[in-house]
């Protein structure tokens, strides 16, 4: 199973857009993950026009209705690996073992808020965070996720956009 992991859109916002690569590998993928940040109800619509069923969560800064439809976290089950998804995992100090805590039946957590990618791992669990395709921040490249779950395992790979 492909999985593509992006976060932190915050779309429409000017002459802002999701680059081709992403959208190209979103709609080639078997899962689509979002971790929050969409801004609109209409991106979350776009992305899932892609055809792969699409597994989000909402954000902080997410509209109303946008939070009604999501939940703040979830789990998910893709091909025998159950990947949790929350948006804001919190200050970088600690923060595996507070996701291991806060996730217990997950060998993952994908999340998103800081725009920073990252991908961590210690005795088997690990947290991986995107970046964003969209609102780089400081960050020297879009960025967005792509992981392959084989035997129940999870690999994440951050690619860079642009």
């Amino acid at each position: 199973m492909v999985i593509a992991i992006v976060a932190d859109t915050h779309l429409p916002r000017g002459s802002r857009r999701i680059p081709d690569q992403c959208w190209e590998r979103m709609a080639a993928a078997d899962l689509i993950m979002h971790a929050g940040d969409f801004t609109a109800p209409e991106v979350l619509a776009d992305i899932e026009a892609l055809g792969p069923p699409v597994a989000a969560v909402h954000g902080n800064i997410d509209p109303p209705e946008l939070r009604e439809r999501l939940p703040e976290a979830r789990l998910v089950e893709a091909s025998g690996a159950r990947v949790a998804l929350v948006h804001d995992a919190g200050p970088a100090r600690g923060r595996l073992e507070r996701m291991r805590l806060r996730f217990p039946d997950a060998e993952a957590v994908v999340f998103g808020h800081s725009h920073i990618p990252l991908h961590a791992s210690r005795d088997g669990f690990q947290i991986f965070n995107p970046g964003s395709p969209t609102d780089r921040r400081r960050q020297p490249r879009h960025t967005m996720g792509m992981a392959r779950v084989t035997a129940g395992r999870v690999a994440f790979e951050l690619v860079r956009l642009d």
